[in-house]
């Protein structure tokens, strides 16, 4: 059983819902009805202070006005086009299918809307790299939705990395899975970028660049593929950076787990629950500079429940009404995403492979 002997608790509870204009929030359209959108974060950033749902767009009209009032959220448009048109929004969220993440999002740009684009934001970096010049052409902001980028469990690790609370950090473990054996779900379609690692893989990748803030040099991989569906199933990776390593696996079709755990020449620190964070309690992040292995001096931080969906949005709202830098740029999701390219060229290789830079 782990002991927890001291219970800190850091000042990171989320800020309190603000009687903000609708002038003062920036007003959002959603492309499709996908289910992460409609059970998550559009239900999240509707308790933001900055952001404004104004429209959601399927291809199937009595869709969108099914799921426009569901969530009451004003206009319903038949298609992507005519939602892309609508002089009345500012932004897009963009929760399609991988595939359709960089078309869609140029095509939102070249309307002159700032995009929120979900994970990963393409299938590769070259095809994520497209959205440079689409970026710098439009004038428009494009981030990628890593919503662990605005939650205060990743806030506070930060800080302690930065602060030396376990030394110098050397290795990072990770884990995520979850069991999908549907062969209509997207995530098990190769052929529209499913599978483990572009799916929760990508989280695995993110978390080791932020937290090392560096590149890796190589990396090694070894992947277990679906025989019917040709996804990868199972993907094991190492990172090899100048500061460290980092090693992770990533599942599909395994009990769903996730846990990370960063170890410095002092102490180690663990997050709980890394990704999936829930909303309606208080999260854990788990600190011990004293070198039991019995864990008798392990110090728990507590977080109060927040819902870091509602964070993101909030986040990139403010970064285009102040004209500041989105959470997760462009340059970041190129980076991440060369890292995953490497990862799948080794597994084919059984080399170490080199992201491409």
């Amino acid at each position: 059983m782990l002991r927890t002997p001291h219970t800190a608790q850091p000042s990171f509870a989320p800020t309190a819902k603000l009687d903000i204009p609708i002038s003062k929030k920036l007003r959002w359209g959603v492309l499709s009805t996908a289910a992460i959108g409609m059970k998550k974060v559009l239900p999240a950033m509707q308790q933001g202070n900055y952001c404004s749902l104004v429209a959601i767009a399927s291809r199937d009209l009595a869709k969108a006005q099914q799921a426009a009032a569901a969530l009451g959220i004003p206009v319903a448009y038949g298609s992507y086009e005519e939602l892309l048109a609508d002089p009345n929004i500012d932004a897009i969220y963009n929760p399609l299918p991988n595939h359709l993440h960089v078309p869609w999002t140029i095509k939102a740009a070249e309307a002159g809307k700032h995009v929120l684009c979900e994970k990963p934001l393409g299938l590769s970096a070259a095809e994520a790299e497209t959205l440079l010049a689409v970026r710098s052409r439009t004038g428009v902001k494009i981030g990628e939705a890593f919503m662990i980028r605005s939650s205060p469990q990743w806030f506070r690790l930060r800080q302690l990395l930065n602060e030396g609370r376990i030394g110098e950090l050397r290795s990072i473990t990770g884990f995520f899975s979850y069991f999908n054996v549907n062969p209509a779900n997207i995530r098990n379609r190769a052929d529209i970028g499913g599978g483990a690692l572009m799916d929760i893989g990508c989280y695995l990748v993110h978390a080791s660049r932020y937290a090392f803030s560096q590149e890796p040099t190589r990396v090694i991989a070894c992947i277990d593929r679906d025989p019917q569906m040709h996804t990868d199933r199972l993907t094991s990776a190492i990172l090899d950076f100048p500061g460290g390593q980092s090693i992770f696996t990533c599942s599909t079709q395994l009990v769903p787990y996730q846990r990370i755990h960063f170890l410095g020449t002092r102490g180690r620190i663990e997050i709980e629950i890394p990704v999936n964070a829930p909303h309606d309690r208080p999260t854990r992040l788990f600190i011990d500079d004293t070198g039991d292995v019995s864990g008798s001096g392990i110090a728990t931080e507590t977080f109060p429940a927040c819902n870091q969906y509602t964070l993101q949005g909030d986040a990139f709202s403010k970064a285009v009404l102040e004209d500041t830098q989105v959470p997760v740029s462009v340059e970041d999701s190129i980076a991440n995403m060369a890292v995953i390219d490497a990862i799948f060229n080794s597994a084919i290789s059984g080399k170490w492979e080199s992201p491409r830079r």
